[in-house]
């Protein structure tokens, strides 16, 4: 089943995605987004009204997850490109709920940055709640996976030495177009992605390259954070990304950046530059 939230005269609603448009679930299960309809525990089931695909806008599967979890370091070829050791576990850190995004929409660049950068991920999205698993149960609360970007400003996240600022500011978490539930992925383990900017490819990989496979990065979060449904993990990124390029490369205005998963779907995104303000909070305050 391939989920979509979308928007039609101008109200959010949640449908099952097929090749002659969406069947809306919306009025069998009052779900707005794949998020909605997770911590409901309804099911979503067959039978609603077709809408035509061209008559609707795809929005963000999930509009506002509880958590959104990431893990930095995950891919083996993402570390040979940074010239360091894979780490001995997940290196997990977060976004909040205001870094999603659209799947179609915009990227701005703030004027904060210089050094804007892409991330193409696959990314889980849980369905139960889950507390102190084991590998072998990670399968049975997984709900499905989704494509996720994981936008980052590098000249922030050098200067913070974190990754707080750099990667969950507003809008960097572009995700969709679906949500595919996992019946569907036969192996996560066996997914080409790949990401391009102006159709040049950047990015181009599987996920047999992630050092710690999608059961072990659930298992190991939920050893210590409650995994609660419509949160979603997203799983790294391959080596390719603009900043360990030669020379680097970073993302301007009128880029156009796509991010691709086999059996899922894209995300398609246009950078615009943050138009400067009068006054800005931090040069008024005195802060970088």
């Amino acid at each position: 089943m391939r989920l979509a939230s979308y928007s039609i005269s101008g109200e959010r609603r949640l449908g099952i995605k097929a090749a002659d448009g969406i069947q809306d679930v919306t009025d069998s299960t009052g779900a707005r987004d794949v998020g909605e309809l997770l911590a409901a525990g309804a099911a979503a089931a067959g039978g609603g009204r077709l809408v035509e695909a061209a008559s609707v806008r795809l929005l963000a599967p999930i509009a506002r997850p509880g958590k959104i979890i990431c893990v930095g370091l995950n891919y083996h070829d993402h570390c040979r490109e940074q010239s360091i050791d894979p780490p001995p576990y997940p290196m997990l850190f977060s976004k909040f709920a205001n870094a999603v995004a659209d799947p179609y929409g915009t990227v701005t660049r703030p004027i904060a940055t210089e050094m804007l950068d892409l991330e193409c991920e696959l990314a889980i999205v849980i369905g139960r709640r889950a507390s102190r698993i084991g590998r072998e149960q990670a399968r049975e609360v997984i709900f499905g996976y989704t494509v996720l970007n994981d936008i980052t400003m590098r000249d922030l996240q050098r200067e913070d030495r974190q990754r707080l600022r750099a990667k969950g500011s507003d809008g960097f978490a572009p995700m969709g177009p679906v949500v595919v539930t996992v019946d569907e992925i036969e192996d996560p383990q066996s997914l080409r992605l790949r990401s391009s900017v102006n159709g040049e490819t950047w990015q181009d990989s599987t996920t047999a390259d992630m050092i710690f496979d999608v059961a072990t990065v659930v298992a190991f979060a939920s050893r210590t954070i409650t995994l609660e449904p419509g949160d979603v993990i997203a799983t790294g990124t391959p080596g390719g990304v603009g900043h360990y390029q030669h020379p680097p490369r970073y993302l301007a205005g009128g880029d156009r950046l796509r991010c691709e998963i086999d059996g899922i779907g894209a995300l398609d995104s246009v950078v615009v530059d943050e138009e400067p303000r009068v006054a800005d909070h931090a040069a008024a305050a005195g802060l970088g």
